[in-house]
């Protein structure tokens, strides 16, 4: 893999100006002083949206992928639509969130690494988290060869099951390539290197459509042939970011090349004390979208209650690419900053981004309450769901106005190397708080279908509360930055030692 040799002056520069902008941060506290700091903070806001704004154009992609492969289901009929959807739901739950939440764990090695000038340890972090990403595969293939006895065994429509087994087969080599694609992400995203990203994605995107054409209906492969074109996209998305990388030598400055197994094996042990909590905070809130359709289900109106959460649902997943690729860059920045022994600039990186996520949020509100009903009849005609949904839109918009902030601040932590935090808050606030309430409210009020957005809306203010206090309140950037030098230096003669048994040249390229 290649890299460029043009690294981010910013990230990499020596101390020096951390005082000055120290005393500029506390002077962006004090109204009369706000002339010192706004360039201070339009610099800030450069380098945040300057790797935000292409990560959301792909999260975009990638959300128009899955939007196309339901569009072909639906083209297939009604069995082929549910079994799509529930392996799509079963794929989600059990793989992609659980391999998407393991990689998050590798953000504050790379960008801290980074920072640092710790490039051994940077191209070792990688290589580390596909090892890992790898093992968490094995299992989860397991259970999507076992879907149909799964779903058979929680009373399940056996044809619907069929399809859907049928669905997660032809999706199993999709898990190799997520294997190495999302790390590759966060470690490309770690230098500050996005643009690649969006555009090789939106390359692959390009080739979805004519792809589900070839295989769905003129090779009549029906739905293995929407799980294979899903699959082939994600490949696609992998080989042309290889590909551009290979071609511009953009990462040759990083890539130290490949390491012995031994060697890699031997560091996986401090990732996985960063992923697992990782995996755990942003698995606890995926799938509490995915309870709250199943509790939709035991609604009086079940037909009716689903179409609306799933019109929803995918509303709030489109929502959620921005505040998800700020949170994705804030992580970089804040873990650069840190890595570079600056914590007054990591701290700027983190209030600006909290207040882009507040501006963001309420944008959404705005949005979610003016256009409510035209949004919905997007998705459907049905008049008891436009209903249903357009009612419940401007509750959505509140519960953005804390998911936001409370994203960017989930990425803030991880920047940090503090996931175990962002995991503790969300297991409190979804399960402890939003989950009773929701029940409470839907079915023992029987306030219905708003009870579960009620529900959510009160776990959000739970967790932008919790996760504001602990990135404004308990955060000591100092020692931030001393535990930082600590995780990128303190083994950096044992990491020299170990790239002794690279494999091959150290020029070698991925």
């Amino acid at each position: 893999m290649a890299i460029s040799t043009k690294t981010n002056k910013t990230m990499v520069k020596e101390g020096g100006d951390d005082e000055e902008l120290d005393s500029d941060f506390y002077n962006f506290t004090n109204k009369s002083s706000r002339k010192v700091v706004d360039p201070v903070v339009l610099t800030e806001l450069g380098e945040l949206w300057s790797m935000a704004a292409p990560i959301t154009l792909m999260n975009c992609v990638v959300f128009l992928r899955a939007m196309v492969s339901v569009i072909f289901l639906g083209r297939l009929g009604p069995l082929a639509l549910a079994g799509g959807a529930l392996s799509i739901g079963f794929t989600n739950i059990t793989g992609y969130s659980v391999l998407f939440g393991l990689a998050s764990g590798l953000e504050p090695l790379c960008s801290q690494a980074y920072g640092s000038g710790n490039y051994e340890m940077l191209s070792l972090s990688l290589q580390r988290a596909f090892l890992l990403l790898f093992l968490a595969a094995v299992p989860i293939s397991v259970l999507w060869l076992n879907l149909g006895p799964i779903m058979v065994g929680l009373g399940q429509d056996l044809e619907i099951t069929a399809t859907a087994a049928s669905f997660c087969l032809y999706s199993l080599p999709d898990l190799l390539t997520y294997v190495a694609l999302q790390p590759l992400r966060v470690y490309l995203r770690s230098q500050g290197v996005t643009k690649p990203m969006a555009a090789c994605s939106a390359a692959a995107v390009v080739l979805h459509v004519p792809l589900n054409m070839l295989l769905v209906f003129v090779l009549g492969l029906g739905v293995p042939g929407v799980a294979i074109a899903s699959a082939l996209t994600n490949f696609n998305m992998l080989m042309f970011l290889l590909i551009y990388l290979w071609w511009t030598g953009m990462c040759k400055l990083t890539w130290r090349g490949w390491a012995s197994p031994a060697t890699v094996a031997s560091g996986v042990a401090p990732l996985v004390k960063l992923a697992v909590p990782s995996c755990l905070s942003v698995c606890l809130e995926w799938w509490w979208y995915e309870i709250m359709t199943v509790l939709a289900g035991y609604l009086p109106d079940p037909t009716t209650a689903v179409g609306a959460a799933a019109v929803l649902i995918q509303t709030t997943s489109l929502m959620y690419t921005v505040p998800m690729a700020l949170a994705a860059c804030v992580s970089t920045r804040v873990g650069n900053e840190l890595g570079a022994g600056k914590p007054s600039r990591a701290r700027m990186a983190a209030m600006v981004a909290l207040g882009c996520a507040l501006m963001i949020g309420v944008i959404h509100v705005i949005w979610t309450l003016v256009f409510r009903e035209q949004w919905v009849r997007l998705f459907t005609n049905d008049a008891s769901i436009v209903r249903l949904a357009s009612a419940v839109m401007p509750l959505m918009g509140l519960c953005e106005l804390g998911n936001c902030p409370q994203t960017t601040g989930c990425g803030v932590l991880r920047g940090t190397a503090r996931p175990a935090v962002g995991a503790r808050i969300n297991l409190f606030s979804f399960y402890l708080v939003g989950l009773p309430v929701a029940v409470s409210l839907a079915f023992g009020a029987n306030v219905g279908f708003s009870g579960l957005w009620y529900g959510l809306f009160s776990a959000q203010v739970a967790c932008v509360v919790l996760i504001l206090i602990a990135v404004l309140v308990r955060t000591d950037w100092e020692l931030e930055a001393s535990r930082a030098r600590k995780l990128t230096n303190v083994e950096i003669a044992v990491v020299n030692e170990e790239m002794k048994g690279l494999v091959g040249d150290t020029n070698t390229e991925m």
